[in-house]
């Protein structure tokens, strides 16, 4: 292999999978650049809970100082039927040998990927550059770009989503798996709750069956993150109208109707929330996945955006420490598909089926 000064990596997406990797290689002084379709580096959706693992990334990263500015530490989770009967109050679930790490960091999905993106230099990164056409020459690949840019790279990582581009064409073509579920999201002011969200950083999931209605607190924002999951038609962009999202949460309280009710139609986002199966093979010689495009899963445990920061501080690792990129990316397959395998499969677990299954105690990383 090149000396690592030397190797040249392109990251295809710039959302917080292909950022994350970035920043990952260039703590360990090699340099990616990343590539980005949009004409900046920017998220929508939903606030999530960082959880310790991906905190020790920041730290390895450097950028713990700026992570902690964005964030706010909870260290309980409530699941809840109805407007006030408390089912679960816990602990968040344990996910290492070290159980004084029982928490989660909360902070909405655009203010995490601008901490991550403060830590790229400008040169590495590539907007507008959409991914077209790759083709893997077994040492290495080459991209081209909806705007006629052309690169070699001795490295591909895709970061480019569930339906990647890149994983598509160059390994295998995998269609989403849709749950059956649309997600409506949406951020409102903490005065806008109308007490149903908690002032000590409590994430609250109220519960109607499987039909699900996320309360996350986002301090330093002073305001609260909503989700609401329930059955809907597909399409990548569903076309609702804000009686028909009334119309589907008949079955949660009066007062969550109320805060539905209030809320300005035009801020509501809604997305499907499609999974992928778990695929057997994420590498060639010269191309890999990452986050969505390797392991895309449904959100009930809160685990995609951090699976695709600890894939990102693996793989960074794994090049760091092998002989070749082929080796690398053999040695970070073999430690990340274990436990994104598990994530997807406990992610289909919807809220009801938490509260009356325990949280899996440990899961190594």
């Amino acid at each position: 292999m090149k000396s690592k000064a030397e190797l040249r990596i392109a990251i295809i997406g710039g959302g917080i999978g292909g950022a994350s990797a970035t920043v990952a290689l260039k703590a360990k002084g090699i340099r990616a650049d990343v590539y980005e379709q949009a004409s900046s580096m920017k998220e929508v959706g939903a606030g999530i809970g960082i959880r310790p693992p991906s905190v020790r990334c920041f730290k390895e990263w450097g950028l713990y100082e700026a992570l902690e500015k964005v964030t706010t530490q909870s260290d309980h989770m409530e699941i809840i039927a109805g407007d006030d009967h408390v089912l679960i109050k816990e602990a968040w679930p344990v996910l290492t040998d070290d159980k004084t790490e029982a928490y989660a960091r909360l902070v909405h999905r655009a203010d995490l990927l601008e901490t991550i993106v403060s830590g790229i230099p400008e040169d590495q990164i590539h907007l507008n550059h959409r991914c077209e056409k790759i083709i893997d020459h077994g040492d290495y690949a080459e991209v081209t770009f909806e705007n006629g840019t052309t690169i070699e790279a001795d490295l591909v990582i895709a970061a480019d989503g569930i339906r990647s581009t890149v994983r598509n064409q160059v390994l295998k073509h995998v269609e989403p798996v849709y749950s059956g579920y649309l997600a409506h999201r949406v951020l409102i002011d903490f005065d806008d709750a109308l007490g149903l969200a908690s002032k000590d950083n409590i994430l609250r999931i109220y519960v109607d069956g499987d039909n699900s209605f996320y309360l996350l607190p986002l301090e330093h924002r002073n305001q609260v993150s909503v989700d609401i999951t329930v059955p809907g038609e597909f399409a990548w962009k569903p076309e609702l109208t804000k009686e028909e999202i009334l119309a589907s949460i008949t079955g949660f309280g009066p007062t969550l109707q109320k805060l539905v009710e209030n809320i300005a139609f035009e801020d509501i986002v809604t997305r499907p929330l499609c999974d992928l199966e778990p695929i057997e093979k994420w590498s060639t010689k010269s191309v890999t996945l990452i986050g969505d495009s390797a392991h895309a899963m449904l959100h009930n445990q809160g685990q995609g955006a951090n699976m695709a920061m600890q894939d990102a501080e693996v793989l960074a690792k794994a090049i760091l420490e092998a002989d070749t990129i082929a080796e690398a990316l053999q040695n970070y397959e073999e430690k990340r598909k274990p436990i994104t395998k598990l994530y997807q499969e406990l992610s289909r677990l919807f809220p009801s089926d938490q509260a009356e299954t325990a949280f899996p105690e440990k899961a190594h990383f």
